[in-house]
């Protein structure tokens, strides 16, 4: 499979030595100083682009890939809530694809399908409060992250005493707080931490005066976030429309 990256960051270069490993070539590679190859042969010729760059930028970058008649896998966070009526319209009307997830972690995808059956079960315990807590590297712009916002919705759900999740406290990688996790009764807290260089930490805790239940998933590296892109590509290339995790992994 012939794959282009958009973006070439730490995740970029990552998802570069996966492909390769697996078989592919990559045929173009563009970041922020060569822009004008979006418009290219090389970039025309790829079965796939692989896009991981910034919330400013993904929605221009899945825009002119498809200008290009190039599928798009997006992991960029930030974008897709005031994009997604119109790539799924694109997607439907058009005949592009655009496969787009929060988070390509096969772990985390696993922890997604326990964080809605959990919610469904504390569905009937109305004593249980439930609140997130997010962990990311320093460099994360958009807070919380897209994967905790992915979770929230999946709690929401399945969880008839919470309709809406809203922020909670931010702390900075200075150690200040701003912002509280005191919230209407229907309102899922989803608070978030910036510190150092970690991967991705998510916390979801149900509190009782009796208990607490908690489930945690904690990334140790890029790798699995980099496999599971480079996976989405090989379904993708095959596969036509707007495409999500629960397409390709089915719990």
């Amino acid at each position: 499979m012939k794959i282009a990256l958009i973006g070439y960051g730490k995740m970029g270069k990552e998802i570069e030595k996966i492909a390769l490993s697996r078989g592919h070539e990559i045929v173009c590679v563009i970041d922020m100083d060569n822009r004008q190859d979006f418009d290219s042969e090389a970039f025309r010729s790829a079965d796939v682009a692989i896009e991981f760059t910034a919330p400013a930028v993904a929605y221009g970058n899945c825009k002119e890939a498809f200008k290009q008649g190039v599928k798009v896998v997006s992991g960029s966070t930030g974008w897709i809530a005031g994009h997604e009526d119109e790539m799924r319209r694109l997607c439907a009307e058009e005949g592009k694809t655009l496969f787009w997830s929060s988070n390509f972690s096969l772990g985390v995808a696993i922890f997604s399908a326990v964080n809605k059956y959990l919610a469904g079960i504390m569905n009937g315990f109305p004593n249980y409060e439930v609140s997130m807590v997010e962990t990311h590297h320093i460099h994360k712009l958009d807070a919380p992250s897209g994967t905790a916002i992915t979770l929230a919705e999946g709690i929401i759900e399945n969880l008839d005493r919470k309709d809406k999740w809203v922020m909670g406290t931010l702390t900075a990688p200075d150690g200040t707080v701003t912002g509280t996790t005191q919230c209407a009764a229907n309102e899922l807290p989803v608070s978030a931490v910036r510190r150092g260089e970690v991967p991705g930490i998510h916390t979801i805790r149900y509190e009782s005066e009796a208990d607490s239940i908690i489930i945690t998933h904690d990334a140790k590296n890029r790798k699995g976030f980099a496999l599971g892109a480079v996976l989405a590509a090989e379904y993708t290339a095959t596969h036509q429309g707007f495409l999500g995790m629960d397409d390709l992994f089915h719990f």
